[in-house]
C-alpha cells in the first residue's frame, strides 16, 4: 500500500505514528489504522512492552494533525487472531449472562429464554492489506445453553465487517 496524500503522523520520543483514515461512504463513523514505527532497528520489543505497559499509551500517542510525509510504503500483511472471551468479560463485570439468572427472552420467541444462559462467547478477526486496500472483519459467537437439562447449545453468530 502506498500513498502521497497528507497523512495523520507524530513523532514521539523513540518511534513514529502513522495513521491511515478509512473512507466509510455513508457511514458517519471514523476508522483509521495505525502503523507506530520505533526509531532504533530492533526497537520493536521495546515498544510493544511501552504500548502494553504504560496506561492510556494509545490515548496520548494517536497523532491527529496531517502532514506530507513524502513517499512511503506498507508491506501487505494478513493477520488473524481468535480466542475464548468468557473468562475476560467475566472478570470485567459481565457476569449476569453467564448466571444461573440470566434471563434470554428477549432472544428467542417463546418463553424458553427463561431457562436460557450464555455458557461461552469466542471472538476472531483477522486484517488483510495489500495492493488494493484493506479488508478485516470480526465474529463473536455466544453459545446459548439450556439450564436443567442435558446440553443442547445454540451458537449466536454477531459479524461485523469492514471493508475500504
Amino acid at each position: 500500500m502506498t500513498s502521497k496524500n497528507k497523512q495523520v503522523v507524530g513523532a514521539y520520543d523513540g518511534f513514529k505514528v502513522l495513521g491511515l483514515p478509512y473512507k466509510q461512504g455513508e457511514d458517519k463513523r471514523r476508522f483509521s489504522m495505525y502503523f507506530f514505527l520505533p526509531d532504533a532497528k530492533d526497537g520493536l520489543p521495546a515498544l510493544v512492552e511501552k504500548v502494553g505497559s504504560e496506561s492510556r499509551f494509545l490515548d496520548r500517542h494517536l497523532p491527529e494533525q496531517k502532514a506530507e510525509v513524502g513517499d512511503f510504503r506498507i508491506p501487505k500483511f494478513k493477520i488473524s487472531f481468535g480466542f475464548e472471551a468468557s473468562k475476560l468479560l467475566k472478570e470485567l463485570g459481565l457476569v449476569l449472562p453467564f448466571s444461573g439468572e440470566a434471563d434470554l427472552t428477549e432472544m428467542v420467541d417463546s418463553l424458553v429464554g427463561q431457562n436460557l444462559y450464555v455458557s461461552s462467547i469466542f471472538h476472531k478477526s483477522f486484517i488483510e492489506v495489500n495492493e488494493e486496500g484493506t479488508e478485516a472483519a470480526a465474529a463473536s459467537a455466544a453459545v446459548i445453553a439450556l439450564r436443567g437439562l442435558p446440553p443442547l447449545r445454540w451458537t449466536l453468530w454477531l459479524t461485523t465487517h469492514f471493508c475500504s
